[in-house]
């Protein structure tokens, strides 16, 4: 064999590991031992030997049997790795298994990503209130920020849509809370929940507004507030 045909061997004689695993495996609490000894469990299943004694892997470590011993029953005893019993042809044999490590990585990336979408809903939050004290050129009250609490937290509008409402209540010039809550109370009713759905409702709603006084009656006797806005700025 020459030196190319080494090389090549190197480059595509690979076992596969996620990189996903390499990004994250000191934050599911394992060591670069423990790691190494995964990455040799997994190398010998992937050749065939679902089952490599501490022996076999030491001779491809630079750990001692014992030390090899010793790691196998911590990934063990912290649930990383598993032995199933299997069987083939009515023999039965013993198996390492990795999905319990899996299982630990799919977790710990569901809580990220949680924790992520939680960061960015409070940005969210935080620049919702932005928007809403520039509109109104003034810091929004404590029954106002109470109002914006309610919308998201028990309402449960999007903050797309409630900025939509926003926009609306400025286009028809009637910049106050109560009416915001009537726009997001009538979209809510009438089954919206994207930002194109909300600008469709109020260019047809604007187009027939003139033709519809019968229709805001009724809604206006449907639409009650559970909590009283409090205009500071008219007391």
């Amino acid at each position: 064999m020459n030196k190319e045909q080494f090389i090549y061997l190197q480059e595509t004689g690979n076992v596969s590991i996620p990189v996903i695993l390499f990004n994250n495996y000191s934050k599911l609490g394992l060591n670069e031992e423990e790691f190494m000894m995964i990455l040799q469990v997994k190398k010998f299943k992937q050749n065939g030997n679902q089952f490599p004694t501490p022996t076999e892997l030491s001779e491809h470590m630079s750990f001692s049997t014992s030390t090899c011993t010793s790691i196998l029953r911590s990934l063990i005893q912290r649930g990383f790795l598993t032995i199933e019993e299997c069987e083939e042809n009515t023999i039965l044999f013993e198996n390492y298994s990795l999905k319990p490590l899996w299982d630990k990585l799919y977790s710990y990336l569901m809580q990220e990503n949680n924790k992520l979408e939680q960061e960015q809903s409070k940005q969210e939050d935080l620049s919702l209130y932005t928007i809403f004290e520039n509109e109104f050129g003034r810091p929004l009250s404590p029954f106002e920020c109470e109002s914006l609490a309610i919308w998201i937290d028990q309402d449960d509008y999007d903050p797309v849509i409630i900025k939509a409402a926003l926009r609306e209540a400025v286009m028809s010039g009637k910049l106050n809370f109560r009416y915001i809550d009537r726009i997001l109370f009538e979209w809510k009713k009438n089954g919206i929940r994207t930002i194109d759905q909300a600008r469709n409702h109020a260019k047809k709603f604007r187009q027939h507004q003139g033709n519809s006084s019968s229709k805001q009656q009724v809604n206006q006797e449907e639409y009650q507030r559970k909590v009283p806005f409090y205009n500071w700025l008219e007391s």
